[in-house]
């Protein structure tokens, strides 16, 4: 992957119909601005809003493109910056914690051989730390691509989880 994250994107016509699909989809209603980055993020392989879509979704909506970047910097969920085809967010609230994520983090580190913020080596999996998610009956808890797993209380049940996704 690149350590620019924008170099190689390119905004294709096919992207900009699912784009527009996704924007009527949400009746262009700019209060909906983050369920419609959401969705325009699972468009797109590396689960991220790259700057030209960006640029594109406040053009058309309108609205002004720092809001947008203020919900990509501010939500776990989104993105600006290229990820994996899989992020696997770890929760780290107070009841995860309690609930031994620091144990849930150190097994995915290790069945995965990436630390936090790395991408595997074949483009699959990142690893993130996010606040709460609203999982706790879950806890300990990964989201995976907006979808809650959980309790994840033994390496079996990791491994197990992870290769739903090989």
């Amino acid at each position: 992957m690149s350590n620019e994250p924008h170099a190689a994107f390119t905004l294709s016509e096919g992207l900009k119909r699912e784009i527009d699909a996704v924007m009527d989809a949400h009746d262009h209603d700019a209060t909906q601005i983050v369920g419609i980055l959401l969705d325009v993020q699972d468009a797109i392989e590396q689960q991220y809003v790259p700057e030209p879509v960006a640029f594109y979704i406040a053009e058309t909506l309108p609205v002004k493109v720092s809001i947008i970047y203020d919900c990509l910097t501010f939500y776990s969920a989104l993105s600006d910056k290229p990820r994996a085809k899989y992020p696997v967010q770890v929760c780290r609230s107070v009841v995860c914690k309690v609930n031994e994520s620091d144990s849930l983090l150190s097994t995915l580190k290790k069945l995965l051989n990436i630390d936090v913020g790395e991408v595997t080596y074949d483009g699959r999996f990142t690893l993130e730390e996010v606040p709460c998610f609203g999982a706790c009956d879950k806890a300990p808890a990964v989201r995976i691509n907006g979808q809650v797993y959980g309790p994840l209380d033994r390496p079996e049940k990791v491994q197990a989880l992870l290769a739903e996704f090989m």
